[in-house]
């Protein structure tokens, strides 16, 4: 007979909110069960005449991971959208992805899942796209020009086989740059490929895209 860990499933989230809520974010998500979740530093690319205007646009952004079962989830979702007033515009968003396991917290073992058909439809996709450091706006270019309304973008550094380079003898690991975009399913084929296209991914060294299924969101308006 399965244990109960079988039988548990467990979902990320992923909020986006201004630079000093991640903390917030955190404690929120405590409230609800959630052990912590890590922070991460990244800056918004959603268009504004007035930001532009005043040069601005670019906004210092926290994005928080954390991992639960999905139904503490989904009840630090909502609890997020109450306290954070996601629905209202550039208060955040937040969004929840499935994970097949969840290891690292001394409270879970490893357990292969069985597959599940999906019952739930889906209506946003999240498409990460990891490229060399200066051309994530390049990314975002092609993005809005597909119709995705903005992103974000989180500093990282590469460590395949094609990312090594050599300064004075010694090797080092290039800057990377991550774009976050949350994109409705129908138009998210057509964001993957026109910037698989135009910034040439297929190439090596060139880059990365994977997408996830996204199960709730938050702050999408």
């Amino acid at each position: 007979m399965e244990n109960d860990h079988s039988l548990k499933e467990f979902e990320l989230i992923c909020v986006i909110v201004n630079f000093g809520l991640g903390t917030r974010v955190i404690k929120i998500a405590r409230g609800k069960g959630v052990s912590g979740g890590t922070i991460l530093l990244g800056k918004g690319t959603v268009r504004n005449r007035i930001l532009e205007f005043l040069d601005l646009y670019d906004v210092r952004k926290e994005i928080i991971l954390m991992v639960s079962e999905k139904k503490t989830a989904h009840e630090v979702l909502e609890a997020l959208d109450k306290q954070l007033h996601l629905r209202k515009p550039d208060h955040g968003v937040a969004f929840s992805t499935s994970v097949q396991n969840f290891l690292g917290t001394g409270n879970y073992e490893y357990k292969k899942k069985k597959e599940s058909r999906r019952e739930d439809h889906i209506m946003y996709n999240a498409i990460f796209v990891i490229v060399d450091r200066g051309k994530a706006e390049a990314v975002m270019d092609v993005a809005t020009k597909s119709g995705s309304r903005g992103g974000t973008i989180i500093n990282a550094r590469g460590s395949g086989i094609h990312e090594t380079q050599k300064l004075f003898a010694m090797e080092i690991e290039p800057e990377k740059e991550i774009v976050l975009i949350i994109a409705k399913n129908e138009i998210t084929e057509l964001i993957v490929t026109s910037i698989r296209e135009e910034l040439k991914i297929d190439e090596p060294g060139k880059g990365i895209i994977f997408i996830q299924e996204v199960s709730k969101t938050y702050g999408l308006v």
